[in-house]
């Protein structure tokens, strides 16, 4: 299960949309997001599917390493899916004691569990045609007019491109874990939830204390280097904005619009 969390990872490739300005495609899939919760009926999300779909064959990342990330989420869309199937008012079509199914709950599970696997499939986009160092780069020049009101930009950037940086890393550090407990005879998939849970304490304890050795190394060898912020910092390479990323915004911003049309439409029918 561990190894199906791609969360945070990059995908080497040199596809057309690795090599857009980082600045785009952070700003993009916050679009993206807010698109996603503005989606009224079904055809908004076909559409988005295929905007989801192109945007695979054009950073050249299967849908298969696209998919495995939704494995670590079942359970959470499975709950989501049943809470709003038998918690939703209208009209009902099935009922068996205080269980009920109605048409509205259908619908509406339908439209969470399509949300889950658009958001978790669309922002992955981010992070898997993005290195650490360019999202820092990127999301450093898009916070950098509010360092005029007192915001660390640099100092944002930096944490959030190290935290990102490390999920693959911690993800390994559970894995290797886990693999000695089991080594010891540790039961961690056997028994009831409450056993399941108490045997992770074993596995939970050696984590932080990794987690933290980690962290305290990083901020040696950052103090070390005489690492001082963002301050008077040159880049090897600058963010240019060139042709390419203005044709992306177009064809973005035109699938966006198609999205928003659907929802005209909708009303309309």
């Amino acid at each position: 299960m561990l190894k199906d969390i791609t969360i945070g990872q990059y995908y080497p490739s040199e596809s057309v949309v690795h090599k857009l300005d980082p600045r785009l495609k952070i700003v993009l899939s916050f679009i993206y997001i807010v698109a996603i919760f503005f989606i009224k009926n079904f055809w908004g999300f076909l559409v988005l599917g295929g905007l989801t779909i192109a945007l695979s064959y054009a950073a050249k990342v299967p849908m298969k390493f696209l998919l495995k990330g939704l494995k670590p989420l079942l359970i959470l869309m499975t709950i989501t899916a049943l809470l709003n199937l038998f918690m939703t008012d209208g009209e009902i079509l099935w009922k068996w004691g205080v269980l009920r199914v109605t048409k509205e709950g259908i619908v509406m599970s339908a439209f969470m569990l399509l949300r889950i696997v658009f958001l978790v499939l669309g922002t992955s986009f981010l992070t898997y045609t993005t290195t650490p160092i360019t999202l820092t780069s990127g999301m450093e020049s898009l916070l950098k007019p509010f360092s005029k009101i007192g915001v660390p930009a640099h100092e944002i950037a930096m944490m959030m491109s190290i935290a990102l940086r490390f999920i693959p890393t911690l993800i390994e550090e559970t894995d290797k874990i886990m693999a000695a407990q089991k080594a010891r005879g540790a039961a961690l998939s056997e028994g009831n939830i409450l056993k399941r849970a108490k045997a992770l304490v074993p596995i939970l304890i050696p984590l932080f204390v990794s987690a933290f050795r980690r962290a305290d190394e990083l901020a040696v060898a950052m103090e070390s280097r005489c690492y001082h912020g963002g301050n008077d910092r040159t880049k090897l390479k600058e963010l240019k904005y060139q042709k390419k990323d203005t044709i992306a915004l177009i064809l973005f911003v035109g699938a966006i619009a198609v999205i928003l049309l659907c929802n005209l439409l909708g009303a309309a029918l």
